[in-house]
């Protein structure tokens, strides 16, 4: 590596493989053969060399969304949980409160640059998404909206290129 390479450039390079992932759907009305956002995700993170370790349907249910996580955190094959769906903002969608309770830290800039690049794409609705993102015990968390475009963007431009550098720095802190 060359002393002029960015940091950045050097980060990703070392960042981590071959990770298990649990896939999420949030939803009252989605079963496994109608979710379409939940099988791009899948797609996206065997297409990147990971692993889907488990996945599930899950009622739009803060109490449910959190004991899904909680599960995650005790299984010592689980490196990161994708959610699609209940980020709207209707009194149902919970997920992003549920997710932010649960995380030790948030990614702020994971929402942040989504709805950026949403708004390139969908214009100023892009405002009403809550796509979140955060850590806890070395292990990453994404929230993202539950329509397949909202999941191709979030998926391609986002967390395919960045989860093994993410995981790899909340790591170091453990």
């Amino acid at each position: 590596m060359s002393p002029d390479t960015p940091s950045h450039e050097a980060h990703r390079r070392q960042a981590l493989a071959d990770l298990g992932c649990i896939v999420i759907t949030v939803s009252d009305s989605r079963d496994l053969d109608s979710d379409r956002s939940g099988s791009l995700i899948v797609s996206k993170l065997e297409e990147a060399g990971h692993r889907v370790i488990d996945r599930m349907i899950l009622r739009d249910e803060a109490e449910l969304i959190g004991e899904a996580l909680s599960a995650a955190m005790s299984r010592k094959d689980c490196d990161a949980v994708l959610i699609t769906g209940g980020t709207g903002l209707s009194p149902r969608d919970v997920t992003v409160p549920a997710l932010e309770d649960f995380c030790d830290r948030l990614l702020p800039g994971f929402g942040e640059i989504f709805r950026m690049l949403s708004y390139e794409e969908i214009g100023a609705a892009a405002m009403l998404s809550r796509a979140s993102a955060g850590i806890r015990g070395g292990r990453a968390f994404f929230s993202m909206p539950g329509s397949t475009g909202a999941v191709k963007l979030a998926m391609d431009r986002l967390v395919v290129p960045e989860i093994g550098h993410l995981i790899r720095e909340a790591r170091k802190s453990e």
